[in-house]
């Protein structure tokens, strides 16, 4: 896995979540998997293959005439290095005024509130500790 999380567009995330829940898969089994899913067409799919691979996101081996793509990063860090992103770009990285602005503006049901809850008890219990 690289160190250095490359950046992925809107597009490139749809590709990258297919093959991030079952690799390797050819162009052919991506654009298949996409079908109905979205109105791209086999040429496009293939250029964010390959605009991916450019990127270091994802990593292909030929097998006969077919080239079988595998992610080189993972979800879990693509998500951490986007939502700081995202954090430091619309928030300042201030996480309380995010929060804030999401529980404020979205339909929250109870079970959301249930689920935010056991999280942020389960984290004040961790405390501080970084490894946390």
């Amino acid at each position: 896995m690289h160190d250095h999380l490359p950046r992925i567009s809107e597009s490139e995330w749809v590709v990258m979540k297919e093959l991030w829940n079952r690799h390797p898969l050819t162009a052919g089994e991506v654009v298949a998997a996409l079908e109905g899913r979205s109105t791209w067409g086999p040429a496009t799919i293939k250029t964010l293959l390959n605009r991916l691979v450019g990127k270091g996101a994802l990593g292909f081996e030929k097998r006969s005439r077919e080239y079988l793509y595998r992610p080189l990063v993972t979800e879990e860090a693509c998500v951490r290095a986007e939502s700081s992103s995202f954090l430091n770009r619309v928030f300042g990285g201030a996480l309380t005024p995010m929060l804030a602005a999401f529980i404020e503006r979205e339909e929250l049901s109870k079970e959301d509130l249930d689920n935010l809850k056991r999280l942020l008890i389960q984290k004040e219990g961790k405390g501080d500790d970084p490894r946390s």
